[in-house]
């Protein structure tokens, strides 16, 4: 395919205090950064090869406080890099995802988690040459809104935050104000609403719980453990669950720069090895993995209580969930969040198309030009999870088809 990216793509806001997507600062530091990155010496062989096989680079990771996380924080909790040979250095903590892709474009850091819709923009959006390697978790998010709306059409009229326009919380959310006969609108905060419009901001994940108690919004969709939080915190409630409405989606995933895989293969082996390991303890070990990442662990990865993240990790509340209406689709049998590393190509065709009709700020010239099936093949290198995964008892220790393919299901 002959794919010639358009300008990047994504929110700006026009405050350069705002603590939202990305800021006119962040957009320009990162056009820069990506501009230099994609230029500089260290993409060439012989640069790379200088630094040898890659066995003593340190596993740098950058992330943010959610759960979306867990596997790279398990990995490095219970030292699995260094049992596959690799020095970890202590986990950087972000508080936005302008953050986390700076620094890993930027070099600070070389393994994230990142929004699966958020790779494509940055591939393809600003031609960062980075890839994923494997998937870190599947759900994970809801829709939560003010304990005293009941129903998608009463949000009508009110506004909504989204953790980054380029998020399969945004495209969820977009699915489901469509279903129900509402409009997404990105307006101004004071601007008239009509009712059948709901207005979209981008807020940090850390500062939806307090915008919801505040009233500032009428509801949020992210990552938990937020959602967990403002339900067991009284201000919010669970409207929708993600999952039940794409089943099992991937949301974060784990993202490489192509040249740490192209010059540095063994390296990028082991890194694989230990996420998926840590997935695989994970499934099995949900409340010590609550309490790992939890602020009362010594390693204090995350904010959070264990009792929010056991909510998330060990519960799937589904009985109340299925009579509220949260969770429709019963014979899905889905935990709240789970956790399996595969990339099925089949997610990859069908987000790009469906976020293709999803708005988003910015110009999204490249999403037009971008083809579903190139996007699979291109976006993702499955080498290194299909070794890990065959090492750990094949795709039947994650419940995966045995030929490792599946049929996208949305039933909004």
């Amino acid at each position: 395919m002959d794919y010639k990216p358009a300008s990047r793509a994504i929110h700006i806001c026009q405050s350069s205090d705002c603590d939202c997507g990305m800021t006119r600062r962040d957009f320009l530091r990162l056009s820069a950064l990506t501009a230099a990155s994609i230029a500089s010496p260290l993409l060439s062989a012989g640069d790379a090869l200088a630094q040898g096989s890659g066995s003593d680079v340190p596993v740098k990771i950058g992330y943010l406080p959610i759960t979306d996380a867990t596997p790279l924080l398990v990995a490095h909790g219970r030292k699995l890099f260094e049992a596959e040979g690799l020095h970890a250095d202590k986990p950087r903590l972000f508080r936005s995802w302008a953050q986390v892709i700076e620094a890993f474009v930027s070099g600070q850091v070389n393994v994230i988690h990142l929004l699966s819709p958020a790779t494509l923009w940055v591939r393809y959006g600003t031609r960062f040459p980075a890839k994923v390697v494997a998937w870190n978790h599947v759900n994970g998010s809801a829709l939560t809104v003010a304990p005293n709306i009941n129903s998608v059409a009463e949000l009508g009229g009110k506004t909504v935050a989204v953790p980054f326009w380029y998020s399969i919380h945004n495209v969820i959310l977009q699915q489901i104000l469509q279903a129900n006969g509402l409009v997404a609108v990105t307006r101004s905060k004071d601007a008239a609403l009509k009712p059948n419009e709901v207005n979209l901001v981008v807020l940090a994940p850390a500062e939806m719980v307090s915008a919801l108690a505040g009233k500032s919004i009428a509801g949020f969709i992210v990552a938990e453990p937020f959602n967990a939080a403002a339900e067991t915190a009284g201000v919010g409630k669970v409207l929708r669950l993600s999952g039940d409405v794409w089943k099992n989606h991937a949301c974060c995933v784990t993202f490489l720069a192509e040249r740490d895989i192209v010059e540095r293969p063994e390296w990028a082996q082991r890194v694989t090895n230990a996420i998926v390991k840590a997935q695989l303890w994970t499934r099995g070990n949900q409340l010590e993995a609550a309490k790992l990442l939890s602020g009362s662990d010594d390693h204090r990865y995350t904010p959070h209580s264990p009792q929010v993240l056991a909510k998330v990790l060990a519960t799937t509340d589904y009985a109340a969930y299925e009579a509220s209406g949260a969770a429709r689709n019963k014979g899905w049998y889905q935990r709240r969040i789970d956790f399996q590393p595969y990339p099925f190509p089949s997610y990859t065709e069908e987000l790009v198309r469906v976020l293709q009709k999803t708005r988003v700020e910015g110009d999204n010239a490249f999403l037009a030009r971008l083809d579903p099936r190139f996007a699979a093949r291109d976006l993702v290198d499955d080498r290194f999870v299909r070794k890990a995964i065959a090492a750990v008892g094949g795709p039947s220790a994650f419940g995966l088809p045995a030929d490792l393919l599946r049929k996208e299901v949305l039933a909004v």
